[in-house]
């Protein structure tokens, strides 16, 4: 078993009442967040149709939280002073009129296209960490999911302006807000989300992926390419996945081709294997690759994307995304809001730069302490806004950058719109 990366997080939930108001007064983007939510090409209705919800101190919980505007938003947002933000969907009419409108008239309309990826799913394929535990040996899986979904949903189907957000916690989020995407209906959700979902069956299945044709589609092939470049480090160095023989019998029994299986054996009959994760897995691949050679001779340059389907199905069920199909599919499921605070771990749910996912650490993620405690100590001169004094900086100006972009191609669309009907 591979033991957990420890990271120092000294965080003391019991700051939250105290810390919580100075964060929504001086840190929280609210321009740039209304900026987002509103999106301005899509009408007046738009933001004001919009379903917040809070989480309060001691688990209340409110649903149906709408504004006029921005100004509206603040107010309620600073005097409520939420541990935790959802944001839903847009409605038929303003959420918090809900009871003015017959029944069937409150109907959720447009939403973002959302994925939730949470490293409990991953539990059996772990063995430094389990439940809401994480550390850098298993956080490659969240950079592989996210590397595998965004090449899916930008090449396959097309989509522009995706926003990754850290969870706070254990996870990952995304949020797709090109125009098309938000107006899907929940079937048309639900087809993306099965399109991207290869793991299948619960903690008693062991084979949990299934190739079931030799000419692999094309997302599973990209998948696999990505998959190649982290695999090795993951399993054997950050794992130590086959170091124990309840784990070597484990992989065993994923492998369905007979002549793999004999040659196993016949290794195991000769005590050949080894005993450490790295003489095992050196000895599987040299298998595989025996067995996809014509000659049956060893050969050990191949490129694990290129080994056989049994081989790739044991990289996919290890490493492959492990959606939650019910967050995506549902118009009106809400979802975390981006720069809201976890309450158990004191840290914002900061955007993840596409561009630098390799190196994001989850840990290094500023806590809300972090954040009034830089406020409290800042020395510089000028008039900066107070999130510039602080490790939020970055992570806002990430925000700000995908803002303009989608920004620009929504001027641009609407450019396209007034020329053809000119």
């Amino acid at each position: 078993m591979a033991p957990a990366v420890e990271v120092s997080n000294s965080w003391d939930s019991s700051l939250m009442p105290e810390l919580l108001p100075i964060y929504y007064k001086k840190l929280f983007p609210f321009t740039q967040y209304f900026k987002w939510l509103r999106y301005k090409e899509s009408g007046p209705n738009y933001f004001k149709n919009r379903e917040f919800s809070f989480t309060l101190k001691d688990d209340i919980y409110l649903r149906y939280r709408s504004y006029a505007d921005q100004a509206e938003m603040e107010k309620d947002i600073r005097s409520k002073c939420p541990y935790k933000i959802d944001i839903g969907a847009v409605y038929t009419c303003s959420p918090k009129l809900r009871d003015m409108v017959r029944a069937g008239e409150f109907v959720a309309q447009y939403k973002e296209l959302v994925f939730d990826i949470d490293m409990t799913d991953y539990d059996d394929v772990r063995s430094c960490c389990s439940g809401a535990d994480i550390c850098l040996s298993c956080w490659p899986l969240m950079t592989i999911a996210i590397k595998i979904i965004h090449r899916a949903l930008t090449e396959d189907f097309g989509f522009k302006h995706l926003l990754w957000v850290y969870s706070g916690r254990r996870g990952v989020h995304c949020w797709v807000c090109d125009e098309k995407a938000r107006k899907l209906s929940a079937a048309a959700r639900a087809a993306v989300a099965e399109y991207l979902s290869l793991v299948k069956g619960g903690a008693n299945m062991k084979k949990k992926v299934v190739l079931k044709y030799n000419q692999l589609h094309v997302s599973i092939r990209k998948a696999l390419e990505i998959i190649s470049d982290y695999f090795d480090d993951y399993f054997v160095n950050r794992q130590d996945l086959l170091s124990t023989e309840e784990q070597f019998q484990t992989l065993k029994g994923l492998i369905t081709d007979e002549q793999v299986l004999a040659l196993i054996k016949e290794l195991e009959d000769t005590d050949g294997f080894g005993e450490t994760s790295e003489l095992r897995w050196a000895c599987l691949k040299g298998i595989f690759c025996k067995r996809m050679s014509s000659e049956g001779s060893v050969c050990t340059s191949a490129p694990l994307h290129e080994m056989p389907h049994n081989m790739k199905e044991i990289m996919l069920q290890y490493t492959y995304p492990r959606l939650d199909v019910n967050v995506s599919k549902g118009v009106n499921h809400l979802l975390k809001s981006p720069f809201c605070i976890h309450p158990k771990t004191g840290r914002v749910c900061v955007p993840i730069d596409i561009n630098h996912v390799d190196t994001f650490d989850p840990f290094k993620v500023p806590t809300l302490h972090d954040l009034t405690e830089q406020l409290a100590v800042w020395k510089g001169e000028g008039n900066l806004l107070d999130y510039k004094k602080t490790s939020l900086k970055p992570y806002i100006e990430s925000f700000e950058r995908f803002l303009t972009t989608l920004s620009k191609h929504n001027t641009e669309s609407d450019n396209i719109v007034m020329d053809t009907t000119a």
